[in-house]
């Protein structure tokens, strides 16, 4: 199986298992866990903030900042295609008590970003009827546009916006070693102007397991306080921190392999007939193209090419998504390719 469903689906390497293996532990709760300890000193370190948390997933990683940020009725400001938005399952609202108001990016502008303009513009008026602006949110990458990298200065812009305005901000950044491989700008870097920010470790960088949230020490401990009241404790982590740890030491350059081969899915699926994608705007290890131009619906060519041995997911009725990772060759995407070419020959319409 040829499997591009998503980066979650990466495997731990034999030299990751070897790892974990040798982990050395305690208790995490009681701040004895030498490994995890380390791991939150190397993300500290990684992201420029004061204290960070070691946490199941990067779902809980917005859960809980959203929740130590704002009070029930309060309203994030986020991306339309983001995450929080569609893909926590009402999370924000059912564990915090917020809402959630999405904003798209300018004519002309990066998709799946905004500017301050539309943060301006999203604020609330002062008034009993409105819920409060409290937070701002930003995903890096942007996964449902295609990968895209937020450059640096709309970063900035959108902080300060956010800020002189009384709101938090938040990074979800799920693919951030992404958008630092992609873009040469490093992870504090980027973080810099945001109140709490993660990053995943089980997506590109190949951990079976876990993310570590970011933020002033004050934050982490209110943090702390939900992940306990959640259920995200843990007891002997290091076995999981000891695969973070490996993989910052090895699989975040590697990243590189990853986007190049998803340039390669772009530009060879560019040639099929009635497949629509332009490969200029892949940017990271995430590919949308548009099968209308096939009269087949992207759900029934999904199931046909896991049929024969790849896989992708289906995002609407004429989009699939296919995302590169560390067990994806260069010659699983050319196979890839020439499979869904005789998918798309083979197949009654």
């Amino acid at each position: 199986m040829i499997d591009l469903f998503s980066d979650t689906k990466s495997k731990p390497t034999a030299a990751m298992r070897e790892a974990i293996a040798r982990a050395e532990v305690g208790d995490e709760q009681k701040f004895e866990d030498p490994t995890t300890n380390r791991l939150r000193e190397r993300v500290c370190e990684l992201l420029g903030k004061a204290d960070a948390v070691f946490l199941p997933s990067g779902t809980m990683c917005n859960e809980i900042a959203i929740a130590v940020h704002c009070r029930p009725g309060d309203e994030v400001i986020a991306e339309a295609g983001s995450h929080i938005i569609n893909y926590e399952g009402g999370g924000p609202a059912a564990l915090a008590g917020v809402m959630l108001r999405g904003v798209v990016a300018p004519a002309g502008g990066v998709p799946g970003t905004f500017d301050g303009a539309a943060v301006r513009a999203a604020v609330r008026a002062e008034s009993r009827y409105f819920p409060v602006s409290r937070l701002v949110a930003v995903e890096q990458t942007a996964n449902t546009a295609g990968g895209r990298v937020w450059p640096l200065p709309l970063l900035r812009e959108v902080c300060a916006t956010a800020h002189g305005l009384g709101l938090a901000t938040h990074m979800d950044g799920a693919r951030l070693m992404n958008a630092v491989v992609a873009s040469g700008v490093p992870a504090r870097v980027q973080a810099a102007a945001f109140d709490s920010v993660w990053i995943d470790f089980s997506k590109g960088l190949g951990c079976p397991v876990g993310a570590m949230l970011a933020g002033s020490t004050d934050f982490i401990a209110q943090a702390w306080r939900l992940k306990q009241r959640w259920g995200g404790a843990m007891r002997q982590s290091g076995i999981l921190a000891a695969a973070a740890l490996h993989a910052l030491d090895h699989h975040v350059e590697r990243l590189a392999d990853d986007h190049a081969n998803a340039r390669l899915l772009a530009l060879s699926l560019a040639e099929i007939p009635g497949i629509a994608i332009d490969p200029g705007t892949v940017e990271t290890n995430l590919v949308f193209f548009d099968v209308a131009g096939t009269r087949l619906p992207a759900a029934r060519l999904v199931a046909e090419l896991a049929a024969r041995g790849v896989q992708m997911g289906a995002f609407g009725e004429s989009t699939i998504r296919a995302v590169t990772h560390l067990d994806v060759s260069r010659d699983d995407i050319l196979r890839a390719v020439d499979t869904l070419r005789a998918v798309i020959a083979d197949t009654e319409i």
